[in-house]
């Protein structure tokens, strides 16, 4: 009798299981090929985070100020965070951004890492600040936050040097579109390709490039190709520029050729002959505020705070 009952719940928790598993969405073709770049940036982080606290600290920027929390303060201003908000912050390291958001904004912040010992790290780091809003850590892969958090479902999505690690970007932009609610703001602060002055000098920003992609686990973003899924997308082009930093607060990337000397890997050896790679950008973008399929005749409504000024 006891053999029968056992073997009676032993049938119910794999029906439970089964029903359970069954109602979660498999990954598409294009999901599962970012998976495997997501595992790869998975193993990276877990072995290299600490290497990371120890030269950036809790904030993992390379482009930042020589007192971070004045670029923290530009991002709050540029990404229009405020009160009452619900922000996704996508590739969240340690969470020490959204930590620092949430002590002055009572928002709800979401973060997700791809890197278990990142969301343990963030564990120690969200305990121990005196936040105004709430910060929650998860594991996962961003290429899927649709699935993970539903759609419509956040004011702000954020990447902070995050979105260089997709290695599939319309896929990537495609599930924030999902995830933004009508009106959401997607903002990326993260490094773009240059553009080839000439031919010589082509070969040596691809090479830096690729050695920059391969050391950091990063595909650094082409600005042609984010741009036309974001236009194909329809959302609203609100700024794409250069982050505005006075120079004396520019960090001027000595930090990140410590973490190069730390790590022994993309080393700058000599600056002769060397041509800066890459571009940092900013992108801020909305998504339309209106149903597209029932007016395609709009292409944008004037926003409420532009009408008051």
């Amino acid at each position: 009798m006891i053999f029968l009952l056992l073997a009676i719940i032993v049938i119910q928790l794999i029906i439970m299981l089964w029903l359970v598993v069954k109602d979660e969405p498999s990954p598409t073709k294009a999901e599962k090929i970012s998976l495997n770049n997501a595992a790869q940036v998975a193993t990276f982080y877990n072995e290299t985070t600490n290497k990371f606290l120890e030269v950036y600290g809790e904030i993992i920027q390379a482009f930042r100020t020589n007192d971070v929390s004045v670029y923290l303060n530009y991002t709050i201003q540029n990404a229009e965070l405020k009160d009452g908000q619900k922000i996704l912050d996508a590739g969240c390291g340690v969470g020490g951004p959204a930590c620092y958001f949430a002590s002055r904004l009572n928002v709800e912040i979401e973060g997700i890492t791809i890197s278990t010992v990142q969301v343990e790290k963030s564990k120690e780091i969200i305990a121990a600040k005196d936040l105004k809003g709430k910060v929650n850590i998860q594991q996962g892969d961003y290429h899927r936050i649709d699935k993970i958090y539903g759609k419509e479902n956040f004011d702000r999505i954020l990447f902070l040097e995050s979105f260089g690690h997709s290695d599939n970007k319309p896929l990537l932009i495609e599930k924030c579109f999902s995830a933004l609610k009508p009106g959401g703001i997607l903002y990326i602060k993260d490094l773009f390709v240059r553009e080839h002055p000439n031919a010589e000098d082509g070969k040596k920003i691809d090479r830096i490039v690729d050695e920059i992609n391969k050391a950091y686990c990063y595909h650094v973003a082409d600005l042609h190709e984010v741009l036309a899924t974001l236009r194909r997308l329809n959302f609203i082009l609100l700024f794409i520029k250069t982050p505005e930093v006075k120079t004396g607060e520019f960090e001027h990337l000595s930090i990140s050729n410590d973490f190069q000397n730390l790590f022994d890997i993309a080393k700058i050896i000599s600056w002769e002959d060397y041509v800066f790679p890459i571009d940092f950008y900013e992108i801020k973008v909305m998504k339309p505020p209106f149903d597209l399929n029932e007016q395609k005749y709009l292409y944008f409504l004037n926003r409420p705070e532009v009408n008051e000024k």
